[in-house]
């Protein structure tokens, strides 16, 4: 019997609309829980999440069985409906876009890394520095002016 085999591991990045710092350190775990729900709903498996005021990386095992335009779409709208519902912030919403890497096995211990020292990594590096690093790492042509706005502070 045939059978359908699979190793996808996709890194997503999205901002808040005009990357607003909106992502409040007081509920974005509950916001981790609830993508992490989303995720596992749509049947892939979380291996990391972690935020920034205006931004989020998403690190999972994907299943074939849904599009990764599909998932993020149901991700950000799911999303921004919840935090409205739960009075966390009124004008919330995510900025149009993302973006989807993909990683082998062997990078994915490094990549969870990644996610998870966030916070010192920007220490270091603004949001766009390191999306634009992502974007010439994974050698994607892009055109500038459509890449993240910069914040409205």
């Amino acid at each position: 019997m045939a059978d359908t085999y699979t190793q996808l591991h996709v890194q997503f990045v999205f901002a808040v609309k005009y990357r607003k710092a909106l992502i409040a350190q007081e509920w974005k775990y509950r916001l981790h829980k609830y993508i992490t729900g989303i995720i596992q709903a749509n049947h892939h498996k979380m291996l990391c999440i972690n935020s920034m005021p205006d931004h989020i990386h998403i690190f999972i095992g994907m299943r074939p069985n849904q599009s990764i335009s599909s998932l993020i779409q149901n991700v950000k709208t799911e999303t921004s409906k919840w935090i409205k519902e739960q009075k966390l912030c009124s004008n919330f919403a995510w900025q149009e876009g993302y973006g989807a890497f993909s990683y082998s096995r062997s990078h994915v211990p490094d990549v969870i890394r990644y996610i998870e020292n966030q916070e010192q990594h920007h220490k270091k590096k603004t949001f766009l520095e390191e999306y634009h690093n992502m974007l010439q790492a994974f050698e994607i042509e892009y055109d500038p002016k459509y890449v993240f706005t910069e914040p409205i502070l």
